[in-house]
């Protein structure tokens, strides 16, 4: 036995030091890098919160434009790892194959074992240019399709969707796909971020960190959350039977997916912005059912439990209003974040230590060996 501190989940445990993200419990707001994330949302394009989390600084038009150009330039697969996702099975799940793609990648750039800051920048680019097509072109051979071309006149939030789709999208379906980029973006040390630096602690590559976050990710306590988010909400089925859905749930102790958030007690901040371009998707395909259903299980479970939702909620009906099918949502998430993981393994290599904590043993002491004839 001990009498070390001990947090379980490493629950307000300080872990090391970002410039990039906090959460101001005072006012309820994620910042990034200074700025507050909701006038990003509403004032400022993905590229334009991606270039601030790589380079410190939002950019000029100038540089924004070169940083669109070598986006837009780095987009296309190397054909073994358009092979490797032909070949995947056709069940494989979408977090599956972008997580592989990712680090097939690795064999395919110059720079991989080089973990230099001005290296580790032009990988983290390079990802955000190619992970939406990997996911793309996945769930296109998943579908009996051929997959699409990235579309050079596109940005990040559009291409996604044209090449998942074959045609370009509206502009409120590309509003709604950026709003919800930025607000995924970067998080500070959530699991697939601190995941992504204690692999990259080791000296790993940037490329070996980020398929580990993906792995972590993927669970449904983490990013799957969106995708458990929607499946949940159509077992539910309707307005008239969620409230009662949620009672029900809640007696038999179920958990209430796309709820909570060790970080925000009063509420997740990015959740408004997510839930106002969830709602003009309604108002646009006319049809507010999921909306309308989220509203009476968020009102329920603030009533019945003082929980709020977290962002994952209105992203999963969001998405499912736009068509996108659910096994994307959290690889969508993946396309986001990539830039946040990146800026924290660039953190990580340029000031590194390897991150080696510390655990309570909690099993069995001094026992005596037994030779193996003398076993019963």
């Amino acid at each position: 036995m001990t009498d070390q501190a001990y947090s379980p989940g490493l629950e307000g445990v300080i872990a090391g030091e970002s410039a990039l993200s906090r959460i101001d419990v005072e006012i309820n707001r994620l910042i990034l890098r200074g700025y507050d994330l909701v006038e990003l949302t509403e004032n400022a394009c993905y590229e334009e919160v991606a270039y601030l989390l790589l380079y410190g600084a939002l950019p000029t038009a100038a540089e924004l434009a070169a940083f669109n150009r070598e986006l837009r330039a780095e987009r296309a697969l190397p054909g073994p790892v358009v092979d490797l996702l032909r070949t995947a099975p056709a069940d494989a799940h979408p977090m599956d194959l972008v997580r592989t793609a990712v680090s097939a990648l690795a064999f395919f750039d110059v720079e991989t074992r080089d973990n230099s800051h001005e290296a580790n920048v032009r990988k983290t680019v390079r990802l955000m240019a190619k992970i939406p097509t990997a996911i793309a072109t996945g769930h296109r051979f998943a579908e009996g399709l051929e997959p699409v071309a990235p579309d050079a006149e596109l940005d990040q939030a559009a291409n996604l969707l044209y090449m998942l789709r074959g045609e370009r999208p509206p502009a409120y379906e590309v509003e709604a796909m950026n709003v919800s980029l930025i607000l995924y973006a970067e998080h500070g040390y959530n699991a697939s971020a601190f995941t992504g630096r204690v692999v990259a602690s080791t000296l790993a590559d940037l490329y070996a960190a980020v398929t580990a976050a993906i792995g972590a990710l993927g669970g449904p306590l983490h990013g799957g959350a969106n995708e458990a988010a929607m499946e949940m909400l159509l077992e539910v089925g309707d307005r008239e039977t969620a409230e009662q859905w949620v009672l029900d749930a809640l007696r038999e102790k179920k958990k209430i997916m796309g709820f909570g958030h060790r970080e925000y007690k009063n509420g997740d901040s990015r959740v408004p912005s997510m839930k106002k371009v969830g709602r003009q998707i309604a108002e646009a395909v006319g049809e507010a059912k999921w909306p309308d259903l989220a509203d009476v299980v968020e009102e329920t479970m603030l009533r019945e439990k003082g929980i709020f939702p977290n962002v994952d909620f209105p992203c999963a009906y969001t998405y499912y209003m736009m068509g996108i099918p659910i096994p994307l949502y959290t690889p969508i998430f993946v396309a986001s974040r990539v830039v946040g993981w990146g800026a924290h393994i660039i953190e990580q290599h340029d000031g590194n230590r390897l991150i080696r904590p510390n655990h309570i043993y909690v099993g069995q002491e001094h026992r005596p060996f037994v030779r193996l004839d003398d076993r019963g």
